[in-house]
């Protein structure tokens, strides 16, 4: 007699990873669609030879969307999403690989292998001027406002000028990175009246200003190790006339009269002539003409 026992595979075992713990170092400026873990790094195997099912997920709010696997049995973790290392530099991920799919009522057995991402700063933005104006919510963009000065006619400072809101100044804003920036004059000095220094962009004077026009000077701050990474601003220089004289008044005091129960805004009359408005008037011996 010719018995013949098949035996049926019992899923007694559960999948195993070659590491349940990973860690990747990906620079923040890692191109959408790149892999981040290779499929032979993640793939687990089952003693009982089942298809294995592959789930991923976050445990770090906000970042679950950044990462993907590239299907349900294929575990590779590829980047869907452009990073941003102000928003986070570190996440860590947890890819589940099961023996039957999620929505299975058969017997399930499960495996977790942790994957640690960290994010390295690359430089992606150029410098800022400050201060400077935020425009997104992401607080990515930031937008400086012109500079402004002024000369004296036919003189020459021997000092660094005195700007507003400030000093000329730029900073790298991938601060981890903070590459060194230098300052030039890209536009506006034909006249080469103006210089400033490359490393600290203090705006000096290399003569004296002749034409009463005001200066549309553009500054530029670059990236020392990327010329590509650079940005301008304006700098307006007004040429005025040397003030000697301080304004006075033209007289020492001035005395009105006002009406009981008058409505705001009613004139002030002079008090030896109530016909006339009271005037207070200054001069300056600058201007004899004005």
């Amino acid at each position: 007699l010719e018995i013949i026992v098949t035996i049926i595979n019992l899923n007694d075992n559960s999948p195993v990873f070659k590491q349940t713990n990973l860690t990747r170092v990906i620079p923040e400026d890692t191109k959408v669609n790149a892999t981040i873990v290779a499929r032979e790094d993640l793939s687990a195997s089952d003693a009982d030879l089942d298809i294995i099912y592959y789930e991923l997920s976050s445990t770090v709010q906000n970042t679950s969307n950044y990462f993907a696997i590239k299907g349900i049995n294929n575990p590779e973790i590829y980047l869907q999403k452009a990073l941003d290392y102000e928003k986070f530099n570190l996440t860590t991920l947890l890819l589940y690989a099961r023996d039957r799919p999620v929505d299975s009522n058969e017997t399930t057995h499960t495996a977790t292998a942790t994957i640690n991402i960290i994010i390295e700063q690359a430089d992606t933005k150029p410098p800022w001027f400050l201060p400077c104006n935020f425009i997104d919510v992401d607080k990515s963009i930031c937008i400086s406002s012109p500079y402004t000065g002024r000369v004296n006619m036919s003189e020459m400072s021997t000092e660094p000028l005195t700007l507003e809101p400030g000093p000329i100044y730029a900073i790298d804003p991938d601060y981890i990175l903070n590459e060194k920036i230098v300052y030039s004059i890209v536009g506006g000095d034909a006249d080469n009246v103006f210089s400033v220094d490359a490393d600290t962009g203090n705006l000096t004077m290399n003569k004296i200003a002749t034409s009463p026009d005001s200066y549309l000077l553009q500054v530029m701050a670059t990236q020392v190790n990327n010329k590509q990474k650079y940005s301008t601003v304006s700098v307006e220089i007004k040429v005025i006339n040397r003030s000697e004289h301080a304004p006075y008044f033209e007289s020492s005091i001035y005395t009105g009269e006002v009406s009981v129960g008058l409505v705001p805004k009613s004139f002030v009359f002079q008090a030896d002539d109530p016909s006339s408005p009271l005037m207070i008037t200054a001069v300056d011996d600058d201007f004899p003409d004005v």
